[in-house]
């Protein structure tokens, strides 16, 4: 229940447990038929060139099976976190009546961000964290140098955020103070302070934004680094059919864009920390 416990991402786990492990399985089984796709891809190109359409005809059962689970999964998600989202506001509310209109309204569009969070950025965490190990699962199949590289990256990633998680942190501590303050100052109905309001504001997101830059071109060069050292390696070291190339080069694609996910999450995750700690002190 939301009735007196804190508002966590790991309360309205459990408070919801069910109708989310519902959504959860949907996005893992629609997750694991995408990352066989470029698999298949290159199974049926082998097989055309030898005039054999079976690996097609599966790469076409395949991809129907894909379609309708990815059909189902958001028609059931829209509801799900729907209501989810409706139950937590009408708890925040009822425990902030005694709170200014501005710093209400500012904190029950916050709280919109958790089910935001669940509904659209944990279905695409779950989706690259599959498609990340599936890819370098593969590609060590294929050589292991490739999956090596593919690790190093990761790690260098990684490694590379963590020098800009506690800007992003204190950025979004600072745009949210400033959101709270927005009802109030429209009440004033003063254009010189509603102006310095969204001026204090757009500041602010430039900033983030500006970090957000910063960590995605250092992020996107270590990428760059490593599909430009697996095509090379694939292609001089490795004795190799076409359709096995186009597996390599489509599952280190992959693994790039799986990882280029990560710095989005992480940055929503440091924001959603800043939120949760400020619609839980209700007495602030």
């Amino acid at each position: 229940m939301l009735i007196d416990a804190k508002l966590t991402i790991s309360t309205i786990l459990r408070t919801f447990s069910r109708p989310i492990a519902v959504t959860w399985l949907l996005t893992l089984v629609e997750t694991a038929l995408t990352a066989f796709i470029p698999l298949l891809i290159g199974f049926a190109i082998d097989g055309l060139l030898d005039r054999d359409p079976t690996a097609l005809l599966q790469l076409s059962i395949i991809m129907l099976v894909l379609i309708i689970v990815g059909v189902i999964r958001r028609i059931y998600d829209t509801r799900t976190y729907g209501t989810i989202n409706v139950k937590l506001c009408q708890e925040l509310a009822s425990r902030s009546l005694n709170k200014p209109v501005s710093i209400l309204s500012a904190r029950l569009d916050m709280s919109r961000e958790l089910i935001h969070f669940l509904e659209h950025e944990v279905p695409e965490l779950v989706d690259s964290s599959v498609q990340l190990v599936i890819s370098v699962i593969i590609l060590y199949i294929f050589h292991p140098m490739l999956a090596y590289a593919a690790l190093i990256a990761a790690v260098v990633m990684i490694l590379f955020y963590g020098l800009f998680h506690k800007r992003f942190y204190n950025l979004n501590a600072a745009l949210n103070r400033q959101k709270e303050r927005q009802v109030e100052f429209l009440t004033t109905k003063k254009p010189r302070y509603i102006f310095s309001h969204f001026k204090k504001l757009r500041s602010t997101e430039v900033k983030i934004s500006d970090t957000e830059s910063y960590v995605y071109g250092g992020i996107f060069t270590v990428l760059l680094g490593f599909i430009v050292f697996n095509l090379w390696y694939a292609t001089t070291t490795i004795e190799i059919s076409t359709g096995t190339i186009f597996s390599i080069v489509s599952y280190s694609w992959e693994f790039v864009g799986s990882f280029l996910i990560l710095p989005t999450t992480l940055q929503s995750w440091s924001r959603l920390s800043e939120i949760i700690e400020r619609i839980n002190h209700v007495d602030d």
